[in-house]
């Protein structure tokens, strides 16, 4: 993956760590282990700043992205449907969240999945995304720089930071995940063949500098670092390499810090969160 000048930190709140990316240095933020299982988005906005309010959403692996106004808006419309005494408090179903104005906090979980903090030096709005496999395939995070673009966003004043995620080593899939994953990076292909086959997508995966295809010893299958094609779709949408840092750090692989569906088949995660600035 493109070298970065970006460096992580391991910082601790009440003697758990998390980790901090200098990209984003300007800004309240944290990628949490497991460490801080259970706490919720509620609790652990205490860490980053108590005086905000936490949103969050209910994660579909899809590649809708919302907004604060748009998370309650859901919410005061199920309310209002609601009956009794007790209201469960509903998430919206997505898989990202921008911010609207300072001080607010935005919350992605993740496992093995990526989760993407974003961030603009200009306007100190940010971006909080969940970016599995099919999300990515969806193209998640450019939609989520998009929505920042609408809101005066400029891409050079982006700042991306990926935190630890399962790495493409260790990453099993089938050819056909990969060919839809990967065709989101290479459009020459798809645009010359309009439905082309897993394979010629995958050849042209690897012919990528540092491809996010590896190999597999299982017939039909291979190895994807979803990570490096987030990285990709980032550049090919005008991110400058430099704006964008990946966590040295694996879930799978790095049992200690963080929760792996892959490794213990166990539905738990860790949190990743953000909150806005206004800037001078």
């Amino acid at each position: 993956m493109t070298t970065s000048v970006a460096t992580w930190q391991w910082q601790t709140w009440q003697g758990l760590p998390y980790l901090t990316c200098s990209l984003l240095e300007p800004w309240s933020h944290g990628f949490f282990t497991q460490q801080f299982s259970p706490r919720s988005p509620a609790e652990l906005v205490k860490v980053l700043d108590p005086a905000v309010p936490a949103y969050r959403i209910r994660q579909v692996h899809g590649n809708r992205v919302l907004s604060p106004s748009e998370v309650e808006q859901f919410q005061q419309e199920q309310m209002s449907s609601e009956s009794g005494d007790e209201i469960e408090v509903i998430f919206p179903p997505a898989d990202g969240l921008l911010t609207e104005q300072a001080g607010q906090a935005i919350w992605v979980c993740s496992a093995d999945c990526v989760p993407v903090l974003i961030a603009d030096v200009e306007t100190g709005q940010t971006a909080a995304v969940h970016a599995g496999w099919r999300g990515t395939a969806g193209a998640i995070v450019p939609e989520a720089i998009a929505r920042l673009w609408t809101q005066g966003s400029k891409l050079h004043n982006l700042r991306v930071a990926m935190g630890p995620a399962i790495a493409g080593e260790v990453y099993q899939v089938s050819t056909t995940v990969a060919a839809e994953v990967g065709a989101t990076v290479v459009q020459d292909v798809v645009k010359t063949e309009p439905t082309p086959e897993p394979e010629v997508i995958l050849a042209a995966l690897r012919e990528l500098p540092e491809s996010p295809l590896l190999s597999d010893p299982q017939p039909g299958r291979v190895r994807l670092d979803v990570r490096r094609v987030n990285e990709l779709q980032l550049e090919q949408a005008g991110i400058p390499p430099e704006h964008i840092a990946i966590a040295p750090y694996c879930t799978y692989q790095h049992a200690e810090h963080f929760f792996s569906y892959r490794r213990d088949r166990l539905k738990k995660v860790q949190w990743s969160g953000i909150v806005s600035r206004r800037l001078p």
